[in-house]
């Protein structure tokens, strides 16, 4: 790969460009590259991540200034923006001439805080580094751009040692600016095709397997069995024990410390390692924001000998909502066990608002209950999907009814909730919530269906639907008499796979999130054995589905604060949140009294959503309780938290105008233009009101300048700054001194004070606003007659006339390129503000 070659080519090279560098430096340029040097020795770990240490996106809007990047890259529409006003200010500083040498040169490193390759450019895929003021520049570029403008890094960096080293020696500079492997330096990085060929898609390793990377979000949990929302908008995720206990965790991660359910003391569970009874299943109603009402699925033990499963109506407690009422059960449905395994356990609603139960097959091994097994005979609730209507009662005294479309309710041989029947041991199914944007495959229900010897299958769940079991395993036979009974009309798994990938299936969810766009429509699904991560993508053309290996990234793939690439073994559920993310629960030890149950949220490292778009606003929590905080247990990739070790990249400044300063003595009409590097303005000032005073007499410090009439002015005279003649303030309050004159230097009232060309005003201090002191630029002033009485008012506006056509004169030149106006609108806020206080006119 490009990126070993360059570890391994350049570091005898590297080595003697170091020892050069530290024997020519002084003591701060040593210390920075020694920091340098050191992070050089480590493997590098360049990956597609922004400066904000996430996956880039595709932006959702077209990026007006660094366009190259709007197809992927790391910059929205508003980032754009803020990058193309930067350049600007940097142009104005620069002028025509420099926009020609330099313009191209800004843009581009600017712009490399768009590209997908960030992080690597300006370092901060390395936290034990600082993060760069430029980004890694190739030296021969670097050389260039040395040349022609190495007077505008300046405007690009705050470092002294930047900048410094830019003005002494172009070698050093640019060999500090440079990164260790050349592959991923610009421009080079645009140029690497193994870099940009799969850009944006989910990473493959040589065998195909899309890599992942995971992040935990809780943990302690004694074999958790499942996790759901509630779906009222609180983004609350309620967390099911074997045991019997069901716990809030709140958006933050906090789980709260009393539970939200505890029927332990009902529930059938032991110890012993692998026991498939106890609390099996949860599910909210459609309603439940306005109703309150869940409903659970649980094993129990009647008269100390008979094993059953239950199913209940529950309610929230009306004084807490992150309290279930204890008294509130109202059971459903009891159906007897024949044996302690394949309990089933799936509750969920479906679309059409009706409530479907997956049960088992009865247990022990190839369902021996009957001449067919319990599955195949449509009058035995084991083995089935369930449909009932619980928003009501039957005539016949049930506390639920039948819905009016169950497709045996006119067979007399069957059992009128049968909806489904053929299964073995369905764990864990899901609704298709369907594509966010074509509704595609919306109202799917997806099960995983436990095998028996050979084979595990994944099955979409339709009305009357018969999945062959116990004739059929897979997609092969089991039962040689039933599976050739022309009656059996089997439907077909999607998928299946032998025992030698795994041995128990666990059922997943199609992804629909908005986080990792990469993965939406693929159904992600593992096996409880094995520990094995799958996906399967379908082909809308056939209908067929293809498999997908799912694995976990390598560190180079997953390198990202608080990302993981490893998880526990088991794997026992799949959830998914109020916002369509998805996760799965695995424990290092599968026992119901086992405190090592850790939830996992899945995160795609190759792309993600655009910044913004996947914002949710949910409804406030009430808690009454004790909050527990979330502390992490797995070792990140990292070795870091979410919050970096080093503070983030600091943003480029806006360079500020230097100060102009004007030689008193030229008249405002004699003005030249510019067109220089040395930071003139050719934008038009905001308007600004003056205090009129005296031209021609001065006050010492301390006293009021004497009034006169007020005369209006236009608004280009508005904008000239004042001379020397302005009086000075005393201390106490603005202390505002004349600008074109020096220390020391006295003034006759006869001289006349000269017009000041403008500068743009910005938000400072009076002492960038106004032009400063100088000592080396003055000359001597020309004295004209002293006008007094009533000739003063026409001296007044005679001078006013002379300066604002010199004004027109020296504002002509514009920049070739019109900049957006970022400003419109504000010239009346600045026209208050530009002045101190008592300049302005009352």
């Amino acid at each position: 790969m490009p990126r070993e070659r360059g570890l391994k080519g350049e570091w005898s090279g590297a080595e003697e460009q170091w020892r050069f560098r530290l024997s020519t430096s002084h003591p701060l340029q040593r210390v920075l590259f020694i920091s340098v040097f050191l992070a050089s020795l480590r493997r590098t770990l360049s990956h597609p991540q922004c400066l904000d240490y996430q996956p880039p996106f595709k932006p959702p809007y077209h990026l007006e200034f660094c366009n190259h990047y709007e197809m992927f890259g790391c910059c929205d529409q508003k980032t754009d923006n803020l990058i193309a006003e930067r350049y600007w200010d940097i142009m104005d500083l620069l002028g025509d001439e420099g926009y020609e040498l330099c313009g191209d040169f800004v843009k581009d490193i600017l712009c490399q805080e768009c590209s997908p390759y960030a992080a690597h450019l300006y370092d901060a895929e390395d936290p034990y580094t600082p993060v760069r003021h430029l980004p890694g520049l190739c030296f021969s570029y670097c050389t260039n751009f040395h040349t022609k403008c190495h007077s505008v890094v300046k405007y690009l960096t705050d470092s002294k040692i930047l900048q410094e080293l830019c003005e002494k020696d172009r070698s050093q500079f640019c060999n500090l600016i440079n990164l260790p492997d050349q592959d991923y330096c610009y421009p080079n990085v645009l140029q690497n095709n193994d870099l940009y060929s799969n850009l944006g898609k989910v990473v493959e390793d040589p065998k195909g397997c899309l890599q992942l990377c995971l992040k935990e979000v809780a943990n302690g949990l004694r074999n958790p069995v499942l996790m759901l929302h509630s779906g009222d908008g609180t983004h609350r995720m309620f967390v099911a024990e074997q045991l019997g206990f069901v716990w809030v965790f709140l958006r933050d991660g906090s789980r709260l410390e009393r539970p939200f359910l505890d029927i332990s003391g009902d529930v059938l569970t032991t110890p012993w390692l692998g026991d498939e009874r106890g609390f099996l299943g949860l599910a909210f109603h459609p309603q439940y924001k306005h109703n309150g009402r869940f409903f659970i699925y649980y094993s129990i033990l009647v008269n100390s000998k008979l094993e059953k499963i239950r199913i209940s109506e529950m309610k929230v407690s009306a004084h807490d909502m992150n309290v279930a009422d204890p008294y509130s059960e109202r059971v459903l449905l009891e159906i007897e066990e024949p044996a302690a395994n394949h309990n089933g356990g799936q509750l969920l609603f479906g679309l059409d608002g009706y409530l479907y139960v997956f049960t088992g097959d009865g247990g022990k091994a190839g369902d021996p209950f009957g001449k067919f097994g319990n599955s195949q005979n449509k009058s035995a609730l084991l083995g089935k999907a369930l449909r009932i209507d619980v928003d009501g009662s039957s005539n016949n005294g049930k506390p639920y009814k039948i819905p009016p479309d169950n497709p045996f309710i006119n067979d007399p041989d069957a059992r009128p909730e049968v909806y489904a029947y053929g299964v073995r041991n369905m764990w864990r199914c899901s609704v298709d919530r369907g594509d966010p944007v074509t509704r595609y495959g919306r109202g799917r229900i997806f099960c995983g269906d436990v095998g028996q010897n050979r084979y595990e299958e994944i099955d979409i769940i339709v009305k009357g639907g018969n999945y062959g079991w116990r004739a059929k395993e897979g997609f092969e036979c089991f039962d040689i008499k039933l599976c050739q009974n022309s009656s059996l009309d089997d439907i077909l798994p999607i998928y299946a796979y032998g025992h030698h990938i795994g041995k128990s299936v666990t059922g997943g969810y199609v992804y629909r999130g908005c986080e990792s766009p990469n993965l939406n429509g693929l159904y992600l699904f593992g096996d409880f054995m094995s520990g094995r991560l799958m996906a399967l993508e379908e082909d809308r053309n056939s209908g067929s589905w293809k498999e997908k290996n799912v694995c976990m990234g390598d560190t180079k793939t997953c390198s990202f604060p608080g990302l993981i690439n490893h998880h526990h073994k088991f794997i026992i559920s799949f959830a998914e949140d109020e916002a369509g993310e998805l996760y799965f629960l695995a424990t290092s030890y599968p026992s119901s009294v086992s405190p090592f149950g850790t939830v996992y949220k899945f995160v795609d490292p190759s792309r993600r959503a655009p910044p913004g778009k996947c914002k949710s606003k949910p409804l406030p929590v009430k808690v009454k309780g004790k909050k527990m905080p979330f502390i992490p247990r797995e070792l990140t990739v990292l070795d870091t938290s979410e919050i970096p070790t080093r503070p983030p990249l600091k943003a480029i400044k806006r360079p500020t105008k230097p100060p102009l300063t004007y030689p008193p003595t030229v008249d405002a009409t004699a003005m030249p233009k510019q067109k220089s590097l040395n930071g003139t303005f050719t934008t038009k000032a905001p308007q600004t009101k003056k205090k009129k005073t005296s031209l021609y007499k001065t006050k010492p410090k301390g006293k009021n300048i004497s009034k006169e009439a007020p005369k209006k002015t236009t608004p280009h005279q508005k904008t000239i700054s004042q001379t020397k003649n302005y009086v000075e303030k005393d201390a106490g309050t603005h202390n505002i001194s004349s600008k074109a004159s020096t220390k020391g230097q006295k003034t006759k009232p006869t001289k006349q004070a000269k017009a000041i060309k403008p500068t743009k005003t910005t938000n400072m201090d009076k002492s960038a606003v106004w032009p400063q002191k100088t000592k080396k630029t003055m000359k001597p002033v020309t004295s004209k007659p002293k006008v007094t009485g009533p000739n003063k008012v026409a001296a007044w506006s005679q001078k006013t006339k002379e300066t604002e056509k010199g004004l027109k004169k020296s504002v002509t030149l514009k920049p070739k390129l019109k900049r957006p106006n970022k400003n419109q609108g504000n010239s009346e806020k600045l026209k208050e503000s530009s002045l101190p206080k008592k300049m302005k006119v009352s």
